[in-house]
């Protein structure tokens, strides 16, 4: 399988986007408090688009996954300095695990930081999210404060440095 495109999001995304959202966090569905507000939220992922850019990856012509990279100064949750860019609910469709689409997406918000001249680049996740929180680890994202559960989960906020070099390159 060749490496994964990406692109920036079209409106023609939308539906794929959504359903690829839905299905990307459905095996936690179990250890989420309030499972049918967190889906219906997942499902409006193309929404992110008002403030944010969304990122898509395409593997042989289809959406394999999404990300919505937030720049710096436009609104984001409490939790992040205003003035950082974030990447935001990044999701691979279960079918396209483990050929690259987490990293490529990841890779893109990076690059968009870079492009708007950030020192940092922040994300919030999960220890349940046992493949993506590694791949940030790895990437070079840094634990910097835990977060009050969200859905019963708990989360953390966790920041990359952007001004060395990437550990990884």
């Amino acid at each position: 399988m060749p490496a994964p495109t990406v692109r920036s999001f079209r409106e023609t995304d939308a539906e794929q986007v959504n359903r690829i959202a839905v299905c990307a966090f459905g095996q936690y569905q179990s250890l989420v408090s309030d499972w049918p507000a967190m889906s219906a939220r997942l499902a409006q992922m193309s929404a992110l688009q008002d403030g944010s850019e969304i990122v898509v990856a395409d593997l042989a012509g289809k959406v394999a996954g999404a990300v919505a990279y937030v720049p710096p100064g436009r609104p984001k949750a409490a939790q992040f300095d205003q003035s950082w860019p974030i990447i935001r609910m990044l999701v691979v469709d279960p079918a396209s695990r483990g050929l690259g689409v987490g990293r490529a997406l990841t890779e893109a918000c990076i690059a968009r930081a870079r492009r708007d001249q950030s020192p940092v680049i922040a994300l919030h996740t999960s220890p349940i999210m046992t493949v993506a929180l590694p791949m940030y680890l790895r990437m070079g994202f840094r634990h910097l404060r835990d977060l009050p559960l969200m859905h019963g989960v708990p989360y953390a906020v966790y920041l990359k440095r952007l001004e060395a070099r990437d550990p990884e390159r």
